[in-house]
């Protein structure tokens, strides 16, 4: 079954069985033998033809006779796509010239490792003294709620029950 696109509406067209001809929704015969296979025919000639056991090879105006003799391939057949071999290029990344990522690759790994370990205990250590100050600070804030609670304790009056409800069923 192959799918075609004509002006946007897809159209399954099946193939002849015996001519290899495209065969639109609609139209050709199909034809059920007796052991449940199921053949396409593009119209009563491939049909008649089929039934009398002609062989498609032998025909010229057939798929399978174009095929083999190799007649008329450059209209048919789709010519085989040559692949593109893509050629080593190096060329540098937005946040390295291309020196700096040369230098970094011919470096040994201990010097790399080593770096990259200095990175990160200065990243915990900047986390770390962040994390500090945001308790200082938060000890400072709690501090100071503290004392304003304790200056103004002065107990305040009990409420009393609601006036006016305006609840129950509506």
């Amino acid at each position: 079954m192959e799918v075609g696109d004509v002006t946007g509406v897809k159209v399954g067209t099946e193939l002849c069985r015996f001519s290899g001809a495209k065969i639109y929704p609609g139209k050709g015969i199909r034809f059920v033998r007796a052991d449940s296979q199921v053949f396409l025919f593009a119209n009563s000639k491939c049909k008649r033809y089929f039934h009398n056991r002609l062989r498609p090879a032998k025909l010229t105006w057939t798929a399978m006779y174009r095929k083999q003799h190799k007649k008329d391939i450059h209209a048919e057949a789709v010519k085989k796509r040559r692949r593109t071999t893509k050629k080593p290029y190096s060329r540098s990344i937005v946040g390295a010239t291309l020196e700096v990522i040369q230098k970094k690759r011919t470096e040994k790994a201990e010097v790399r490792d080593a770096a990259r370990e200095a990175a990160l205990r200065e990243i915990k250590e900047r986390i770390k003294k962040t994390k500090d100050e945001k308790k200082a600070k938060k000890a400072e804030v709690m501090a100071k709620t503290q004392k304003t609670q304790t200056k103004g304790s002065m107990p305040k009056a009990p409420k009393g029950p609601k006036l006016g409800g305006g609840g129950g069923k509506r």
